[in-house]
């Protein structure tokens, strides 16, 4: 136990500064507006579960130093504001499509069979999401994890996913709340279009910011 309490500094600094990315609105909140509002607390804890496994790639790639040679590869950062503006795009697509043409409310068969995608859109947004990794470089700049033994980093780990999912479980059950719900059936079309201009906004930022 001794040697988790030398690196317990350096955890809580790290999981600080990832809760603080977590509430902060950005395009994982916007998805879970989306997806609350229009299918329920379900739907929305089944994106954050995504959203939180990509957090554990995130987290593994500080502690073994990828983000760091990231943020000093201009290539590499290219490519990664090419994913995350096409995603961005494609997501803002789809949230257009729906406002022009609202879809039926989803029925539970459709929603089960649907879990693994709604899953997946959160984990991709999430590894894609320069919000999200911008945060986690900073993370990396602390240091003291990196040479932690493995049980300090499988803890660092798992309380990296703890954060993401709690933390956007949160936002999440608040979109999907019956008042919220009530409020995005009686104006659906303009809040997907809201959604549509956001993530076309973000993704035309991502791509014209120099990094």
């Amino acid at each position: 136990m001794a040697v988790f309490w030398d690196y317990l500094p350096a955890l809580l600094a790290a999981w600080g500064i990832q809760l603080v990315g977590v509430m902060s609105p950005g395009p994982s909140v916007a998805l879970l507006l989306g997806v609350g509002t229009a299918q329920g607390a379900r739907a929305a804890l089944l994106t954050c579960a995504g959203i939180a496994s990509g957090s554990i790639i995130l987290s593994l790639s500080t502690v073994l130093g990828l983000t760091v040679i990231f943020a000093q590869l201009a290539e590499a950062m290219l490519v990664l504001k090419l994913l995350g503006a096409g995603y961005l795009a494609w997501l803002a697509f789809g949230a257009f499509r729906r406002a022009v043409s609202p879809p039926p409310p989803p029925s539970p068969a459709s929603i089960r069979a649907s879990a693994t995608r709604l899953a997946r859109r959160g984990f991709l947004l999430q590894v894609t999401n320069p919000k999200a990794i911008f945060f986690w470089i900073a993370i990396a700049s602390l240091g003291g994890l990196a040479a932690a033994p493995w049980p300090v980093i499988t803890v660092f780990v798992a309380g990296a996913f703890l954060n993401s999912f709690i933390g956007h479980g949160l936002w999440g059950l608040v979109f999907a709340s019956p008042p919220m719900r009530r409020l995005y059936l009686s104006g659906r079309r303009w809040v997907e279009g809201a959604l549509g201009a956001f993530f076309a906004f973000a993704s035309y930022k991502l791509l014209t910011t120099r990094i």
